[in-house]
């Protein structure tokens, strides 16, 4: 927990680390407030014909007690991998914290996933049993007797038609099952979730975490939040809750901070609606992944036609950059709070617009209790200004257990006590760190290394730009030349005119080796689930 400070240092000076020797998250997002105040609302979820379901923490703790009685009656056992195909709902949350009461292992999958996506990551993770809903199992049926380690598939709402065997209803096992459940005393280091990466490059990896994940966050989620809880906070994120943006950058957090959790279903990411979402709920807080802030870009005059109540907006997952640090400033009257992390080791380096810790351009500094370095190619440790990889020291309440079933790949990711990241970064004399890309996206042309978040960054600065994205093309002179790959803004007609435009545009802002000597307009940009841009597929298009 971080009490809120009067600068930085202070902050810093008087931290420690206070992780329990039982520790469970369910306990700690729910068990314990249902305890002391069974009736405090913890969710609110606004279902898709506009009506507005309050689940208590007594009520979510009775529902997770069924579920967990439920699971153990159909031969779920401790260590066993139960998958969550399912998007933000009641449900949802009831089958994580029935999963972590059991001391079963919840493997979250994204709604979006197809069929092969599924199929391989429950078949990587040896899942022993499903809960989705009627769209998730029919991608499942769709594989027909590809998984049997698979024996158990729960559904949650309506069906068409009689269930497929094996297939059992969640209403149903609920209404049978008694809420008493004793939530097992777990350990920190008890496996408890394993969130797929993105899969950006390669084959996606099951990125293991234990218990102490969720203290783990605790810091830099509050440094981004502005110190939350204050009096009167409600949170929300559009933030898939199959990734750890969605679960552990918001849900989680939040609930174990007493803070009432807004949630919704969007079939597709809809800015105006978001902004209705938050103003209709009295959302205060928020966190946005930068692709989304990106698209609110496109809502004119949103203080002027919504009554938002913001206090804090966290911001993660991909470069946030100027423009929309701007934007965010300007148009909302909100300093929104970067941070950074990956699956493995979360939430590490943050800002916090209330002590003064934000600079535009910058993921902030490394939160109180993470040891963040950039590293050379040696491994050695570099001094400020210079560029290398971000790396986060070992031991780490945050830093996942490690890769599923691959101990290679695991300790692949270490140089010595140093968890590698992958990211291209340079601390400034001032503790500030700065992205600049991804290993495999850095672009090198004629001699200079080139990241693509800068040159996306100011071609957002473009008023005929609604997203864009830079990779590198072999060139047989330059070794790579920038091209871009740029989605319009609406109602702009794409032409080689405007193509010429915007390459003058990024070569007087930034220099002659970094404008984008190809430029091509497309009506969308290949991401993963998460949000973050999948450079390698634009790359292989050239």
């Amino acid at each position: 927990m971080l009490e809120p400070a009067a600068s930085f240092s202070e902050l810093t000076d008087r931290f420690r680390w206070q992780v329990p020797a039982t520790c469970n998250i369910a306990e700690l997002a729910c068990g314990r407030f249902a305890v002391r105040e069974p009736e405090r609302i913890a969710l609110l979820h606004r279902r898709a014909d506009g009506e507005t379901e309050r689940w208590s923490y007594g009520a979510l703790q009775a529902a997770s007690g069924r579920f967990a009685n439920a699971l153990a009656a159909k031969g779920v056992t401790r260590g066993e991998r139960v998958a969550l195909l399912l998007p933000q709902a009641p449900e949802t949350l009831i089958a994580h914290l029935a999963i972590y009461r059991m001391g079963a292992i919840a493997v979250p999958l994204a709604s979006l996933f197809g069929a092969e996506a599924l199929r391989y990551r429950l078949e990587h993770s040896g899942a022993a049993a499903i809960v989705t809903d009627a769209a998730g199992l029919a991608k499942l049926e769709a594989l027909g007797d590809a998984l049997p380690e698979l024996r158990l598939r729960i559904v949650t709402g309506e069906v068409a038609g009689a269930l497929p065997e094996g297939t059992s209803g969640f209403d149903a096992l609920l209404a049978a099952a008694r809420e008493d459940f004793e939530t097992l005393a777990t350990g920190p280091d008890d496996p408890a979730l394993m969130i797929y990466t993105s899969g950006t490059t390669g084959q996606p990896k099951g990125a293991l975490h234990g218990h102490r994940v969720l203290p783990g966050h605790m810091p830099g989620i509050q440094m981004s939040q502005d110190f939350m809880p204050q009096p009167g906070d409600i949170l929300w994120t559009p933030a898939d809750w199959a990734w750890a943006g969605g679960l552990l950058n918001a849900l989680f957090p939040a609930l174990s901070l007493g803070v009432p959790v807004v949630s919704h279903r969007f079939e597709k990411f809809d800015p105006e609606r978001a902004f209705a979402l938050m103003r209709d709920h009295g959302v205060r807080n928020a966190f946005i992944p930068p692709t989304a802030l990106k698209m609110m870009r496109a809502v004119s005059r949103p203080r002027e036609r919504f009554e938002l109540a913001l206090r804090s907006l966290g911001s993660a997952g991909e470069a946030l950059g100027r423009e929309a640090y701007d934007w965010t400033r300007d148009e909302l009257g909100i300093t929104v709070n970067e941070f950074y992390g990956q699956t493995e080791c979360n939430a590490v380096i943050g800002s916090c617009a209330a002590i003064g810790v934000s600079r535009a351009g910058a993921i902030g500094k490394a939160v109180p209790g993470h040891e963040v370095a950039v590293l050379g190619e040696d491994g050695a440790v570099l001094s400020a200004g210079v560029q290398g990889q971000i790396a986060v020291r070992r031991p780490d309440p945050v830093m996942f257990l490690g890769y599923w079933n691959d101990p290679a790949a695991t300790a692949a990711k270490f140089i010595g006590d140093w968890m590698t990241t992958g990211d291209q970064g340079v601390i400034d004399e001032d503790g500030y760190v700065h992205f600049i890309g991804r290993d495999d996206d850095i672009i090198t042309s004629a001699g200079y290394r080139i990241g693509p978040s800068e040159i996306e960054d100011c071609l957002l600065a473009h008023p005929a730009v609604r997203l864009a994205a830079a990779v590198g093309k072999p060139d047989p002179l330059r070794t790579e030349i920038v091209k871009a790959f740029i989605v319009p803004a609406d109602g702009v007609v794409p032409d080689e005119a405007l193509a010429e435009e915007i390459r003058g545009f990024v070569r007087t802002r930034l220099s002659a080796h970094e404008y984008p000597r190809e430029v091509a307009f497309v009506d969308a940009l290949p991401m993963t689930t998460t949000g973050k841009v999948i450079r390698r597929l634009l790359r292989e298009e050239g």
